[in-house]
């Protein structure tokens, strides 16, 4: 059972998508829920199936008090690492908000303080929270529907199924056809990347 948040002001949870990829934005979302905000649906995006998460989202854009939801592309990604790239993407996403959080909720272990707002971190948030769970579902089906878009650019990757991620059909792809603009330069594309020709 997610809870909502016990502090008595207005809570931002975030969480992002797309972390892991090696095509594609880093995509965070940060929402603010009314606190009598309730959906037996509502979990981790990673634990809630595809038609669940396209109707969660709906619902989330309609009843939030507020939300944001910011891209991180690939050349930023390249230029100052995954993980800056990520932190970065929530701070976009929570200026978006239109109702400023007095506190924000942030799904993992790693963030930057925005301004003065106090903050913590929470392992696997997205599973206890239901404004981080909301985050993560905003930020995985936009970033999907990126994907799925430049999947009809270059669909010899097939991104509408596998999302940028690294599977075996994506990194054979990226063997026959070469990277593209999308991909992440600074990331390993291939395993024999790591290996030496002497």
């Amino acid at each position: 059972m997610l809870k909502m948040f016990n502090l008595p002001c207005a809570i931002a949870g975030t969480d992002e998508a797309g972390r892991g990829c090696l095509a594609g934005p880093v995509t965070a979302a940060a929402v603010i829920l009314p606190k009598n905000f309730k959906n037996q649906l509502l979990n981790d995006s990673k634990q809630t199936k595809l038609s669940d998460r396209n109707n969660l989202k709906k619902i989330i854009m309609k009843e939030a008090i507020a939300y944001g939801v910011a891209h991180v592309f690939m050349e930023e990604i390249d230029k100052i690492n995954i993980l800056n790239a990520s932190i970065l993407a929530m701070h976009r996403a929570i200026d978006q908000l239109t109702c400023k959080p007095e506190h924000i909720i942030v799904d993992g272990n790693k963030f930057k303080p925005y301004g003065k707002i106090p903050y913590e971190c929470i392992i696997k948030g997205d599973g206890k929270y239901l404004s981080i769970a909301a985050a993560s579902i905003l930020a995985k089906t936009f970033r999907d529907e990126y994907m799925e878009n430049i999947h009809l650019e270059f669909p010899v990757y097939n991104w509408k199924q596998n999302k940028g991620y690294p599977t075996k059909e994506h990194r054979a792809a990226i063997r026959e056809y070469g990277s593209t603009p999308y991909h992440r330069k600074s990331f390993k594309l291939l395993p024999e990347q790591l290996k030496l020709s002497l």
